[in-house]
Protein backbone atom coordinates (compact mmCIF):
# COMPACT_ATOMS: atom_id res chain seq x y z
CA UNK A 1 0.00 0.00 0.00
CA UNK A 2 1.46 3.34 -1.07
CA UNK A 3 0.32 5.32 1.99
CA UNK A 4 2.05 2.88 4.33
CA UNK A 5 5.27 2.82 2.30
CA UNK A 6 5.33 6.60 2.12
CA UNK A 7 4.93 6.82 5.88
CA UNK A 8 7.82 4.43 6.49
CA UNK A 9 10.17 6.21 4.08
CA UNK A 10 9.28 9.68 5.28
CA UNK A 11 9.81 8.75 8.91
CA UNK A 12 13.52 8.42 8.17
CA UNK A 13 13.73 11.93 6.76
CA UNK A 14 12.99 15.31 8.29
CA UNK A 15 9.41 16.37 7.70
CA UNK A 16 7.85 19.72 7.09
CA UNK A 17 5.85 21.36 9.84
CA UNK A 18 2.28 22.17 9.19
CA UNK A 19 1.66 25.78 8.18
CA UNK A 20 -1.31 27.98 8.83
CA UNK A 21 -3.70 28.69 5.95
CA UNK A 22 -1.67 30.58 3.35
CA UNK A 23 -2.72 32.91 0.55
CA UNK A 24 -2.39 29.93 -1.80
CA UNK A 25 -4.66 27.80 0.37
CA UNK A 26 -7.25 30.59 0.43
CA UNK A 27 -7.32 30.70 -3.38
CA UNK A 28 -8.01 26.96 -3.58
CA UNK A 29 -10.65 27.11 -0.85
CA UNK A 30 -12.52 29.91 -2.62
CA UNK A 31 -12.35 28.01 -5.89
CA UNK A 32 -13.79 24.79 -4.46
CA UNK A 33 -16.41 26.73 -2.49
CA UNK A 34 -17.55 28.53 -5.62
CA UNK A 35 -17.58 25.33 -7.67
CA UNK A 36 -19.65 23.47 -5.08
CA UNK A 37 -22.17 26.26 -4.47
CA UNK A 38 -22.64 26.86 -8.20
CA UNK A 39 -23.95 23.31 -8.49
CA UNK A 40 -26.32 23.41 -5.52
CA UNK A 41 -26.46 23.95 -1.74
CA UNK A 42 -26.71 20.17 -1.44
CA UNK A 43 -23.41 19.78 -3.28
CA UNK A 44 -21.83 22.35 -0.97
CA UNK A 45 -22.96 20.33 2.04
CA UNK A 46 -21.65 17.11 0.52
CA UNK A 47 -18.24 18.63 -0.23
CA UNK A 48 -18.17 20.04 3.29
CA UNK A 49 -18.79 16.57 4.71
CA UNK A 50 -16.16 15.00 2.43
CA UNK A 51 -13.48 17.54 3.30
CA UNK A 52 -14.28 17.11 6.99
CA UNK A 53 -13.65 13.38 6.65
CA UNK A 54 -10.32 14.09 4.92
CA UNK A 55 -9.35 16.54 7.67
CA UNK A 56 -10.23 14.00 10.36
CA UNK A 57 -8.22 11.32 8.57
CA UNK A 58 -5.17 13.60 8.43
CA UNK A 59 -5.44 14.31 12.16
CA UNK A 60 -5.95 10.71 13.22
CA UNK A 61 -3.97 8.68 10.68
CA UNK A 62 -0.17 9.28 10.64
CA UNK A 63 0.17 7.56 7.25
CA UNK A 64 -2.27 9.96 5.61
CA UNK A 65 -0.75 12.98 7.37
CA UNK A 66 2.69 11.98 6.12
CA UNK A 67 1.39 11.41 2.61
CA UNK A 68 -0.16 14.85 2.13
CA UNK A 69 2.85 16.64 3.65
CA UNK A 70 5.53 14.77 1.70
CA UNK A 71 6.92 17.09 -1.03
CA UNK A 72 9.24 14.45 -2.50
CA UNK A 73 6.55 12.23 -4.07
CA UNK A 74 6.19 12.04 -7.83
CA UNK A 75 2.92 13.05 -9.47
CA UNK A 76 2.20 9.40 -10.18
CA UNK A 77 2.66 8.47 -6.52
CA UNK A 78 0.55 11.42 -5.37
CA UNK A 79 -2.32 10.45 -7.66
CA UNK A 80 -2.09 6.80 -6.66
CA UNK A 81 -2.09 7.77 -2.99
CA UNK A 82 -5.16 9.97 -3.48
CA UNK A 83 -7.03 7.09 -5.09
CA UNK A 84 -6.21 4.91 -2.09
CA UNK A 85 -7.36 7.70 0.21
CA UNK A 86 -10.70 8.11 -1.59
CA UNK A 87 -11.29 4.36 -1.55
CA UNK A 88 -10.55 4.23 2.17
CA UNK A 89 -12.86 7.12 3.06
CA UNK A 90 -15.73 6.24 0.71
CA UNK A 91 -16.31 2.91 2.42
CA UNK A 92 -17.56 -0.27 0.82
CA UNK A 93 -20.77 -2.16 0.16
CA UNK A 94 -24.14 -0.60 0.87
CA UNK A 95 -22.56 2.16 2.97
CA UNK A 96 -20.24 3.29 0.18
CA UNK A 97 -20.55 7.02 -0.45
CA UNK A 98 -18.60 8.05 -3.56
CA UNK A 99 -16.80 11.39 -3.28
CA UNK A 100 -18.15 14.19 -5.46
CA UNK A 101 -16.37 15.34 -8.60
CA UNK A 102 -15.80 18.73 -6.96
CA UNK A 103 -13.81 17.20 -4.10
CA UNK A 104 -11.87 14.86 -6.37
CA UNK A 105 -11.05 17.68 -8.77
CA UNK A 106 -9.77 19.80 -5.90
CA UNK A 107 -7.28 17.12 -4.87
CA UNK A 108 -6.38 16.37 -8.47
CA UNK A 109 -5.40 20.02 -9.01
CA UNK A 110 -3.57 20.18 -5.66
CA UNK A 111 -1.65 17.06 -6.66
CA UNK A 112 -0.81 18.29 -10.15
CA UNK A 113 0.44 21.61 -8.78
CA UNK A 114 2.43 20.01 -5.97
CA UNK A 115 0.23 21.66 -3.35
CA UNK A 116 -1.07 18.72 -1.31
CA UNK A 117 0.79 20.20 1.64
CA UNK A 118 -1.78 23.02 1.63
CA UNK A 119 -4.65 20.59 2.22
CA UNK A 120 -5.36 21.44 5.85
CA UNK A 121 -5.22 25.16 5.18
CA UNK A 122 -7.60 24.77 2.24
CA UNK A 123 -10.09 22.83 4.35
CA UNK A 124 -9.89 25.27 7.26
CA UNK A 125 -10.61 28.27 5.05
CA UNK A 126 -13.34 26.37 3.18
CA UNK A 127 -15.02 25.64 6.52
CA UNK A 128 -14.98 29.35 7.32
CA UNK A 129 -16.62 30.16 3.98
CA UNK A 130 -19.33 27.57 4.60
CA UNK A 131 -19.91 28.93 8.10
CA UNK A 132 -20.34 32.43 6.70
CA UNK A 133 -22.76 31.11 4.09
CA UNK A 134 -24.85 29.47 6.82
CA UNK A 135 -24.67 32.52 9.08
CA UNK A 136 -22.56 30.70 11.66
CA UNK A 137 -19.93 32.34 13.81
CA UNK A 138 -17.31 29.99 15.19
CA UNK A 139 -15.56 31.27 18.30
CA UNK A 140 -12.35 29.52 19.32
CA UNK A 141 -11.28 30.07 22.91
CA UNK A 142 -7.72 28.94 23.57
CA UNK A 143 -6.69 28.31 27.17
CA UNK A 144 -3.89 26.54 29.02
CA UNK A 145 -6.37 24.04 30.53
CA UNK A 146 -9.95 23.06 29.62
CA UNK A 147 -12.50 25.68 30.62
CA UNK A 148 -15.49 24.86 32.79
CA UNK A 149 -18.86 24.84 31.06
CA UNK A 150 -20.13 27.83 33.05
CA UNK A 151 -17.11 29.88 31.95
CA UNK A 152 -17.82 29.12 28.29
CA UNK A 153 -21.46 30.01 28.85
CA UNK A 154 -20.51 33.40 30.30
CA UNK A 155 -18.15 34.01 27.39
CA UNK A 156 -20.90 33.18 24.93
CA UNK A 157 -23.28 35.61 26.66
CA UNK A 158 -20.67 38.37 26.48
CA UNK A 159 -19.74 37.70 22.85
CA UNK A 160 -23.38 37.74 21.76
CA UNK A 161 -23.40 41.44 22.59
CA UNK A 162 -20.78 42.21 19.91
CA UNK A 163 -21.78 43.45 16.45
CA UNK A 164 -20.08 40.49 14.80
CA UNK A 165 -22.08 37.98 16.83
CA UNK A 166 -25.35 39.82 16.39
CA UNK A 167 -25.01 39.50 12.63
CA UNK A 168 -24.70 35.71 12.92
CA UNK A 169 -27.57 33.24 13.06
CA UNK A 170 -25.69 30.66 15.10
CA UNK A 171 -22.72 30.94 17.45
CA UNK A 172 -20.48 27.93 18.02
CA UNK A 173 -17.87 28.07 20.77
CA UNK A 174 -15.00 25.61 20.92
CA UNK A 175 -12.35 25.39 23.61
CA UNK A 176 -8.84 24.67 22.33
CA UNK A 177 -6.24 23.69 24.92
CA UNK A 178 -2.68 24.96 24.47
CA UNK A 179 -0.40 24.92 27.56
CA UNK A 180 1.88 27.45 25.84
CA UNK A 181 -0.53 30.29 26.62
CA UNK A 182 0.37 29.71 30.33
CA UNK A 183 -2.84 31.31 31.57
CA UNK A 184 -5.60 33.65 30.48
CA UNK A 185 -7.41 33.32 27.14
CA UNK A 186 -7.06 33.88 23.42
CA UNK A 187 -10.41 34.42 21.72
CA UNK A 188 -10.68 34.15 17.93
CA UNK A 189 -13.94 35.00 16.17
CA UNK A 190 -14.54 36.22 12.65
CA UNK A 191 -11.46 38.21 11.65
CA UNK A 192 -10.77 39.32 15.21
CA UNK A 193 -8.39 38.03 17.86
CA UNK A 194 -8.47 39.06 21.51
CA UNK A 195 -5.24 37.98 23.20
CA UNK A 196 -5.60 37.97 26.99
CA UNK A 197 -3.04 35.26 27.58
CA UNK A 198 -0.23 35.34 30.11
CA UNK A 199 2.17 34.33 27.34
CA UNK A 200 1.24 37.48 25.42
CA UNK A 201 1.95 39.63 28.48
CA UNK A 202 5.28 37.86 29.07
CA UNK A 203 6.27 38.41 25.43
CA UNK A 204 5.38 42.11 25.63
CA UNK A 205 7.33 42.46 28.88
CA UNK A 206 10.37 40.74 27.33
CA UNK A 207 10.19 43.09 24.36
CA UNK A 208 10.08 46.12 26.65
CA UNK A 209 12.98 44.83 28.75
CA UNK A 210 15.00 44.09 25.62
CA UNK A 211 14.48 47.59 24.27
CA UNK A 212 15.25 49.33 27.56
CA UNK A 213 18.33 47.20 28.29
CA UNK A 214 20.16 48.05 25.06
CA UNK A 215 21.29 51.56 26.08
CA UNK A 216 22.47 50.16 29.42
CA UNK A 217 24.49 47.41 27.77
CA UNK A 218 26.05 49.72 25.20
CA UNK A 219 27.02 52.28 27.83
CA UNK A 220 28.76 49.63 29.95
CA UNK A 221 30.37 47.53 27.23
CA UNK A 222 33.62 49.46 26.96
CA UNK A 223 34.73 51.58 29.94
CA UNK A 224 38.50 51.84 29.38
CA UNK A 225 38.75 48.05 29.26
CA UNK A 226 38.11 47.77 33.02
CA UNK A 227 34.57 46.34 32.81
CA UNK A 228 32.77 44.62 29.96
CA UNK A 229 29.25 43.21 30.07
CA UNK A 230 30.13 40.71 27.34
CA UNK A 231 32.71 39.06 29.59
CA UNK A 232 30.35 38.58 32.55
Amino acid sequence: MLLASVSRSASRAPGLGRRAASAIAVKYSKAVYGAALSKSPQTLNKVHTELSSVSNAIKTNPEIATFVSNPTLSLQDRNKGLQELFTKLEGTGAKKDVFSDVTKNLFRVLSENGRLGETEGVIEDFNELVAQYKGELTVTVTSATPLAKDVLTRLETTLKQSQTAQAAKVIKITNKVNPAVLGGLIVDFGDKTIDLSVQSRVTKLNNVLTRTSRPFLSSRSGTNGIFSVESV
